[in-house]
C-alpha cells in the first residue's frame, strides 16, 4: 500500500475509523508482550534456565520479542543519556573537561568488562529474581548504544552554525526556547541515523548480552542472542539459518514501523532540499487515524509549548562581571583535574605493581598494541569503503531510504553468525589467526563511519552544492574543495565511536569458536575474554584499564584535536 492509494483525509474532525482500530489492537499486543516480559522478569532465577534454550524454530518468535523489548529500554536508556549527560557537556565548558573524557573511557571499556561487575551489582539488587540478570542485559545493550548518540548530540550542539545563532538571537530566545527551537532540530537527523546504528550495535553485543558467563556465573536469558549462542555451541547451521530468518523479520518490522517514519519526520530538519518522495507507509497510516491523531496530535501540542517557555538567560540579559578571570577559573579547574587525575593513576599504578609484576604489565601493553594496530588498519580500511557510498547514499534522500534496511541489517549483523565460516576456513587452510580473524573486527567499525558521514551528506546545504554545479566543479576538485570538507565533523563523530566500537569487537574478533574448534589471536580482547571466563576479576581489571588507557590516548592525541579543528574550520556560517 503506498500513499497514493489512499484517499486525502478530511478536514474536519472524523470519528474512529479502521485505522484506529488497527492501532488500538497493535497497542494491546504491546501492552500484552510487556505484560508477559514483566511477569518473565518477577520469576525466580532459575526459571530461565530450568528449560534451557530450545532450538525449534517455533520458539523464535517468542525469544525475539523478548530480544527487541531489551533493546528498545535501552534506547530509551540511551536517549536519557544523550539530553542530559552530553547537552551537559557540549553547554558547559569546565565540565566537558571532564565528562568528554570519561565519556571517551566509558567507550572504550569493553562490553565483557562491564558484565563482571554490573551482573554482580543488578543481581544482588533482586536476589534470586530474573529481574537483576534482565537489568544487567539491558545495561549492556546500553553500553553498545549510547556512546555514539552522546557524540553525535554532543559534536551537533557544537557545530551550530553562527547564522542560526544569530538569528536565535534576534527573536531573543532564552536558553531553553534555543535548545528545543534551534538546537534540537539541528541535532535530530544525525541523532536519527545514530539511533538506527545504535539498534545495530545492540544486535552486535546481544549474544553477550543473553548469555551472561562471568567466572561461575551463567545466565541464559531467553533470546536470539542466547540461541545464536547455543546453536554455535551445538554447531547447528539450521538453527543459525533460522536466527539469520529471524533477525531479518524484526529488523524489517522496527524499521517500518519506527525508523522510516523518523527519517522521513527528521527531513524537515534538514538543510539540504530533499527530492519529492512519498511518505512512508506507516506514516500514511498513522496520519489516517482519527482518534489516535487527535491524541498525538495534542501531545505534540504540549510538548511544542513546554519548549516555548520562556526559561532560562536571555542574550540581552546582561551577566554580572566574574570575580575572577575566565583564564584563571580554567587554569585553577584544569589544575584540580590533573592532581585528581595523578591521584587515580597513582592508585591504579600501586595496586598493579602489587598485584602483577613488570613482566605481566609489558605483556598486556604489548597485547594492547597489537590490537591498536588492528584497529587502526580497519578504520582506515572502512573509511576508504564507506566514505564514499556514505556520500553517494547521503546526497540522494531517496537514495538513502531504498538502502536504509540493507544498512540496518548488515550493521545488525552479529559477528558471531560468521564463525562457522572463519574457523573452518582457518583451520582447513592452517592460517594465521593474528591475521585472519581481523577481519571480524571491522562489523564493529564500519557501519559507525557509514551512517554518520550519510547524516553529514543529507544535511550539506543545498546552496552550496548549486554553487559548485553552477561553477562546473567536478572530480578531484570537487571532493576536495566541496563535499569532504563539508563532512568531516560527522566523520570525526563516526570514526571516534567506529574505534571505540572496534576496541569492543576485538573481544569477539579475536576469539572465535564452532562447537569444540576455538580459535585465538595474540591481542588485549583475546586477553580479556579469557580473563573473564575463567573469572580473574585482577586480570579483566588490569585489561580494561590498559585499554581504556590506549583509547584515552588515541582520542587526546588524535581524535579530539581533529575534532576541534573541524569545529573551527570546516562549520558552515
Amino acid at each position: 500500500m503506498t500513499a497514493r492509494s489512499l484517499p486525502a483525509p478530511s478536514a474536519h474532525p472524523a470519528r474512529p475509523n479502521l485505522f484506529d482500530l488497527a492501532a488500538l489492537l497493535c497497542m494491546l499486543g504491546l501492552a500484552v508482550a510487556l505484560a508477559a516480559t514483566g511477569r518473565h522478569m518477577l520469576a525466580p532465577l532459575s526459571a530461565p534456565n530450568a528449560a534451557g534454550i530450545h532450538l525449534e524454530p517455533s520458539w523464535l518468535p517468542g525469544y525475539a520479542i523478548r530480544t527487541a523489548l531489551r533493546m528498545f529500554a535501552a534506547l530509551a536508556a540511551s536517549l536519557l543519556f544523550t539530553f542530559t549527560y552530553a547537552v551537559w557537556a557540549a553547554k558547559s565548558r569546565r565540565a566537558g573537561l571532564i565528562l568528554v573524557p570519561v565519556l571517551d573511557v566509558l567507550q572504550s571499556v569493553p562490553i565483557l568488562g562491564f558484565l563482571t561487575f554490573t551482573v554482580v551489582f543488578f543481581m544482588g539488587l533482586f536476589p534470586g529474581r530474573v529481574l537483576g540478570a534482565e537489568l544487567a542485559a539491558i545495561f549492556t545493550i546500553f553500553t553498545s548504544q549510547a556512546w555514539n548518540m552522546a557524540f553525535s548530540m554532543y559534536q551537533s550542539l557544537r557545530t551550530v552554525p553562527p547564522d542560526l545563532e544569530e538569528v536565535a538571537r534576534s527573536f531573543n530566545l532564552t536558553a531553553w526556547q534555543k535548545f528545543w527551537r534551534l538546537e534540537v532540530p539541528f541535532a535530530v537527523p544525525g541523532l536519527v541515523w545514530n539511533a538506527m546504528i545504535s539498534m545495530s550495535g545492540g544486535w552486535f553485543m546481544v549474544v553477550y548480552s543473553e548469555t551472561i558467563t562471568v567466572g561461575n556465573t551463567n545466565v541464559l536469558l531467553p533470546g536470539i542472542g542466547s540461541y545464536v549462542g547455543t546453536a554455535i555451541a551445538q554447531r547447528d547451521l539450521w538453527a543459525i539459518f533460522y536466527a539469520i530468518v529471524t533477525m531479518l523479520v524484526v529488523i524489517l518490522a522496527y524499521d517500518q514501523l519506527v525508523f522510516r517514519p523518523l527519517v522521513a519526520w527528521s527531513a524537515r530538519f534538514a538543510t539540504i532540499a530533499s527530492p519529492s518522495s512519498s511518505d512512508p507507509w506507516m506514516l500514511v497510516l498513522l496520519r489516517r487515524t482519527a482518534l489516535l491523531r487527535r491524541v498525538t496530535d495534542a501531545i505534540g501540542d504540549g510538548l511544542t509549548a513546554i519548549g516555548g517557555l520562556k526559561l532560562g538567560r536571555r542574550p540581552s540579559d546582561a551577566r554580572p562581571a566574574p570575580r575572577i578571570p575566565d583564564r584563571v577559573h580554567d587554569a585553577l579547574w584544569i589544575a584540580l583535574l590533573s592532581v585528581l587525575s595523578a591521584l587515580a593513576v597513582w592508585q591504579v599504578w600501586s595496586y598493579a605493581r602489587a598485584t602483577f609484576s613488570a613482566a605481566d604489565l609489558m605483556h598486556v601493553v604489548a597485547l594492547g598494541t597489537l590490537t591498536l594496530a588492528r584497529v587502526l588498519a580497519m578504520v582506515l580500511l572502512a573509511s576508504l569503503i564507506w566514505v564514499p557510498v556514505g556520500i553517494w547514499l547521503g546526497l540522494d534522500p531517496v537514495r538513502a531510504r531504498r538502502t536504509q534496511f540493507v544498512a540496518q541489517f548488515m550493521a545488525a549483523f552479529p559477528a558471531n553468525l560468521f564463525f562457522p565460516v572463519f574457523v573452518l576456513l582457518i583451520v582447513h587452510f592452517h592460517a594465521s589467526s593474528d591475521v585472519w580473524l581481523t577481519p571480524l573486527m571491522v562489523l564493529g567499525t564500519q557501519w559507525y563511519i557509514l551512517f554518520n558521514v550519510v547524516a553529514g551528506a543529507a544535511s550539506y546545504p543545498a546552496d552550496l552544492l548549486e554553487v559548485a554545479r553552477s561553477l562546473q566543479v567536478g572530480g578531484r576538485l570537487w571532493w576536495l574543495r566541496v563535499i569532504l570538507p563539508g563532512i568531516v565533523p560527522h566523520y570525526i563523530t563516526g570514526a571516534i565511536t567506529a574505534s571505540g566500537g572496534a576496541w569492543n569487537a576485538a573481544i569477539a574478533a579475536e576469539v572465535a569458536s564452532w562447537g569444540d574448534v576455538r580459535l585465538s589471536a595474540h591481542g588485549l580482547g583475546a586477553y580479556i575474554a579469557h580473563a573473564t571466563a575463567a573469572g580473574n576479576t585482577a586480570q579483566v581489571g588490569l585489561g580494561m584499564t590498559v585499554m581504556a588507557a590506549f583509547v584515552l590516548l588515541f582520542n587526546r592525541a588524535v581524535w579530539r584535536p581533529l575534532a576541534d579543528y573541524a569545529r573551527r574550520h570546516f562549520t558552515f556560517s
